[in-house]
């Protein structure tokens, strides 16, 4: 019974830690454009969907939607705008911050994103 007990605790635990550190949230993002390119600014919100997140920027009004994959330490998502696509990939940085790189479908370059928690 005391065995039973301490297991649950544990697996509650531990399960309370992983929600809390995993990225849903809001931020504000800040980045690049492939090749050096202008730099902008947005909003991000990282919502759980399940075993994956919903990914949404606003970037400048347009609206960039994306279906994600990771855990507390990365992120990986791909996404779409109108007919544009693409993929990024983030790192949860000591700070809190997410730092990333992405790029469009069929681009030899990438891009740097970072998320700085609302």
């Amino acid at each position: 019974m005391i065995l039973r007990f301490a297991t649950a605790a544990v697996v509650l635990a531990l399960g309370t830690l992983a929600v809390l550190a995993d990225p849903v949230g809001r931020y504000t993002s800040t980045g690049t454009n492939p090749g050096g390119g202008a730099p902008w600014s947005g909003t991000v919100e990282v919502q759980r969907t399940g075993d994956t997140y919903r990914v949404t920027w606003n970037v400048g009004g347009t609206i960039f939607t994306g279906t994600g994959i990771g855990s507390r330490d990365f992120l990986a998502v791909s996404y779409r705008s109108g007919n544009q696509t693409g993929i990024a990939l983030y790192g949860r940085q000591s700070d809190g911050t997410w730092q990333g790189v992405w790029t469009y479908a069929g681009s030899r370059e990438i891009a740097e994103d970072r998320w700085n928690p609302r």
